[in-house]
Parts: C-alpha cells; sequence; structure tokens
C-alpha cells in the first residue's frame, strides 16, 4: 500500500476488499485504485478532482456520456412502476416485449426473436448453450464445433472466455473449452506476408477457415463468432473483402454465422450495426453495451427462424427450455434501453458518428509519420494506434505491452483515458462527442508522443 494511502481512505479500503478485473491484483495492493467521483458528458473526475477526456467510453460502451438524465429519469420511472420482473415461465413485461419488437425491426437483416441476458458474456455464454440444443433438435448431434478468431474478444464467463482468442484468457483457467477453435485474425498489418494484397490476404484467410472446416468435418461445426471489428482484440478492421469471402465459405457448409455486436453495435461504426457497415448477413446477433450505455446491465441475442424454429421444437419436445437469468429482460433495464435508442435516432448520433468519427480517423492519421506509430486503423468512433521501436520492423518491447503501457500512463498524466492493448491504444469516445473534443484528445495523443520518444529510449526491441 502506498504511504499516501490512508488506513481509513476509499483507496485502502478498497484494495482491503475488492478483488478488480483485469488488474494485477499484487499490484494493485502496493498502487491502489483509481476512483472514478462522478461524470459529465464525455468527462470522468476522479476523488481528487481531476477531470479526464474518457476516449474509452468506459468500457467501449457509454455511447450518450456520463450524465444523461433522460436515461436516468427513464429508470426512475421504471423503478416506481415495476422495479422488477422475471421472464421465466411465460412471464413478461411491458418494457421487455416492446425492446424485443423494437430490436427485431431495427436489425440489419431478418431477424425472428430476441432472448435477454446481462452482459456480452452471459449473451455469448446463451448462443454456445443454444448452439448445442439447435443441432440437438435437428438431429445433428454431431454438430458442436464452434469457430472463432485469434484476437476476437467475446467475453470472459466459460464459453465465451473459450471463444476469445487471448492466452492470457485461457492460461490458469483449463480453457479453452473443447471444439472451440480459432482461425486466424483479420489483422493485414501484423499478419500479411511480405508483398500480400489485401485481397490476397483475405483469401488466404478464407482459404485457411475452408482448410480448418475440411480438417475437422463440415458436418461437426456448428457456428462461427465474429466481431465485425474487433475491439477489445486492438481495434481490428477487416479488409475490404475480406467478410463476403468468409460468409461464402460458411454458406457453402451450412454454418450458423454469429455477429458479435458488443462494441459495434448501435452507432460505432458510422452505422447502426456494424453488420451493415460490411455486408455481414449474420443467423444471430449479440448486443449490450451501448444498448443501455451501459447504465443498466442489459444484453440481447437476436435471433433469426433458421436458428430459433429447431430450438422452439426441442423444448416442446423436451418440455421446455432449461435456461435463464434472473435479471434478463429486466423492465428497468429495457426502459433505459429504448429511452437510449430513442436518443440515438432523436438527436441523430448516427450521423454525428459519421462525421465526428471521419474527422477523428483523418487527424488520427496524420500520427503515422511520427517514428513511434506503426499504423493508425479504425473506422467510424472507433480507432487504435500501433506503436513500434522499429517500423520496418513493426515491433515495439521485449515485453509486449510495455510501449503502451509507458503511453497510457503519459496519457492518463495528461488527462485522457485510453486502453492499450499491447502496445495498441484503443479510442473509443462516446458517440456525443464534439469536434473540439476530438482535437482535445488528439493533441494530446500528440504530445504523448513527443513525451513518449524521451521515455522509451531505454526500451529494449526485441531480436
Amino acid at each position: 500500500m502506498t504511504p499516501t494511502m490512508l488506513p481509513s481512505s476509499q483507496q485502502a479500503r478498497d484494495v482491503a476488499y475488492q478483488l478488480h478485473a483485469y488488474t494485477n491484483a499484487r499490484s494493485h495492493q502496493r498502487a491502489g485504485p483509481l476512483i472514478i467521483e462522478r461524470g459529465e458528458g464525455p468527462y470522468v473526475f476522479d476523488t481528487a478532482g481531476k477531470r479526464y477526456l474518457d476516449a474509452m467510453a468506459g468500457l467501449w460502451s457509454a455511447g450518450l456520456g456520463f450524465s444523461e438524465k433522460r436515461l436516468i429519469e427513464a429508470a426512475h420511472r421504471q423503478m416506481q412502476i415495476l422495479p422488477f420482473y422475471h421472464t421465466f415461465a411465460s412471464r413478461s413485461n411491458g418494457p421487455s416485449i416492446t425492446l424485443a419488437e423494437k430490436l427485431v425491426k431495427m436489425s440489419p437483416v431478418p431477424m425472428s426473436k430476441v432472448f435477454f441476458t446481462n452482459s456480452g458474456s452471459e449473451a455469448n455464454d446463451t448462443v454456445l448453450k443454444l448452439i448445442a440444443y439447435r443441432s440437438n433438435a435437428a438431429g445433428q448431434p454431431q454438430r458442436k464445433k464452434v469457430i472463432s478468431r485469434l484476437r476476437g474478444y467475446h467475453g470472459v464467463t466459460i464459453g465465451a472466455a473459450s471463444l476469445t482468442g487471448f492466452s492470457d484468457n485461457h492460461r490458469s483457467f483449463d480453457l479453452p473449452l473443447p471444439n472451440i477453435m480459432h482461425t486466424g485474425s483479420p489483422h493485414f498489418y501484423k499478419d500479411s506476408r511480405a508483398g500480400e494484397s489485401e485481397e490476397a490476404f483475405a483469401t488466404r484467410r478464407a482459404e485457411e477457415l475452408e482448410s480448418l472446416i475440411q480438417r475437422e468435418g463440415a458436418d461437426t461445426i456448428a457456428a462461427f463468432f465474429g466481431e465485425p471489428v474487433m475491439g477489445a482484440g486492438g481495434v481490428i478492421v477487416p479488409p475490404p473483402t475480406y467478410w463476403d469471402k468468409i460468409q461464402r465459405v460458411l454458406k457453402t457448409h451450412s454454418i450458423l454465422l454469429v455477429a458479435d455486436e458488443v462494441i459495434c453495435g448501435f452507432g460505432r461504426t458510422g452505422k447502426m450495426f456494424g453488420c451493415e457497415t460490411y455486408n455481414i448477413a449474420p443467423d444471430v446477433i449479440v448486443v449490450s453495451k451501448q444498448l443501455t450505455s451501459s447504465y443498466f446491465p442489459l444484453s440481447a441475442i437476436i435471433m433469426n427462424d433458421y436458428m430459433f424454429e429447431p430450438i422452439a421444437d426441442e423444448s416442446n419436445k423436451v418440455g421446455l427450455l432449461a435456461h435463464g437469468f434472473t435479471g434478463g429482460g429486466h423492465p428497468v433495464g429495457a426502459a433505459v434501453a429504448l429511452e437510449n435508442l430513442k436518443l440515438i435516432e432523436e438527436r441523430g448520433l448516427i450521423a454525428n458518428v459519421g462525421r465526428i468519427g471521419a474527422y477523428m480517423q483523418e487527424r488520427l492519421r496524420t500520427l503515422v509519420d511520427h517514428p513511434l506509430v506503426g499504423e493508425v486503423r479504425g473506422v467510424g468512433l472507433i480507432a487504435a494506434i500501433e506503436l513500434v521501436l522499429d517500423k520496418k520492423r513493426k515491433v515495439a518491447a521485449t515485453t509486449p505491452g510495455d510501449v503502451g503501457s509507458i503511453a497510457s500512463r503519459l496519457l492518463h498524466e495528461r488527462g485522457i483515458i485510453v486502453r492499450n492493448v499491447d502496445d495498441a491504444l484503443s479510442i473509443c469516445p462516446p458517440l456525443i462527442v464534439n469536434k473540439d473534443q476530438i482535437d482535445e484528445l488528439i493533441d494530446g495523443i500528440t504530445g504523448m508522443l513527443h513525451d513518449l520518444k524521451a521515455t522509451v529510449v531505454n526500451c529494449r526491441e526485441p531480436h
């Protein structure tokens, strides 16, 4: 515990009583937490009163910022009417019905039903269970294998973490589960071969998927999970023809496509859904985060009839669909989501993402000539800056994340919150940001790069 951490302070009490997500528990005991006290638009303030531009919208999620009164009022109104009810055993409530209808009707491709959960992780775990249930219903009990991608992120519950393509999410947890496999990521900058075009790279990734399916047996593969743009993996934007080629392979073998829109959904890429940006036609869409701007835990699985009908038949055969969550379809969460979607539409925030996102991408790309910047990538209001010590070899320090961690700390000192994924700085500001706030962000990054150049001289490059 640091000497400045008084025994009765919030910091000391946090260290004493709380285990944190995505945190080194021993380091946390020494350094203590940053405690955020309040929010105002795209800004948050710590207990010392320091203001930060949260260029991560919390966790890719607070689309309307941190002080939207209409979402608070929506929650308050619903709390007064019906503060809780469940959706087990044919029970329902008005807000969940209206939200399910809204999500089906606004989906980018024809959909049929919605199943509510509380987080993206729970939703993806549920989809895995429903896929197995559906395969049994279809008389294909062997068809249980699922393909995800390296650097894909689908959550941290036991099944979702297995889908997630990071070793940190697997090691010491005894994961991944059997029957979950990973194919290559669509990151052209890092994974392409010398002289390979984006078109050729996309073709190779589709051929690798085809080879994996053939090796495992097409009749054993049930589904493919993918984010339109990989978010937590470092904002990996697919090459232009990548999704077309991947979808052709899946369609050839009648493999379900699950689009994880937990980060991309509700405007992040400049369209309501990332599927619209990349012409993806999934059988299942998973949404969360910006669905309520994270003012209330809520997620949803939106599925088409091809997915739903066998599940419905099986529930009739066995007597019920024995799966659900106490908070699934929570009336307060649904009411907040409905107001959130209304505000996105009323305030033209998708168009704002188009305008401000283009401006952000343009300004970010002026940094690509900096000696420590290997790549700038992104779409709409989501982006990443890949930091390197050697531009030609596309590498940073010997230990991945060393340079990114320093950069993140330097930005924090300047009052800007980003998230480094290894040595990529991820940027995902609230949908409500304006041009001046983007200028504040880019100017802060520019200053940070100047400071970083002096700081990393002692970092060792890998040999």
